[in-house]
C-alpha cells in the first residue's frame, strides 16, 4: 500500500495494524454497510434526477448504473417508458 500523505506514517501504521487484527466477519460487515450506503446514495441521486419515477423504474436506471446500459438491459430489459396518461389532469 503506497504511503497516505494526509496522515502521518505512525497513524498510518496503527491504520494497518488494526486493519490486520480485525475479524473478517467485522471486514464483511464494514463492506456490506458501505455497499448498502453507496447504493442508498445513487437511489437518491437517481429519485433527484427523475422525481416522477416508480421504485420500479428507480431500480432499473439503478442497474444502469452500477452494470452499465448495455448489460442492465440485457437482464433487465430497456428502461420503461414514463406513462404519458399520468401526465394528463
Amino acid at each position: 500500500m503506497p504511503p497516505l500523505t494526509d496522515t502521518t506514517p505512525e497513524a498510518h501504521a496503527l491504520q494497518l495494524q488494526l486493519l490486520r487484527e480485525t475479524p473478517v466477519w467485522r471486514k464483511l460487515e464494514l463492506m456490506t454497510g458501505l455497499i448498502d450506503m453507496t447504493r442508498a446514495l445513487a437511489l437518491s441521486s437517481l429519485r433527484a434526477d427523475h422525481p416522477t419515477a416508480t421504485e420500479a423504474e428507480l431500480h432499473r436506471l439503478l442497474a444502469d448504473r452500477l452494470l452499465g446500459s448495455e448489460l442492465a438491459t440485457a437482464v433487465y430489459g430497456p428502461v420503461p417508458k414514463p406513462d404519458s396518461s399520468s401526465d394528463a389532469i
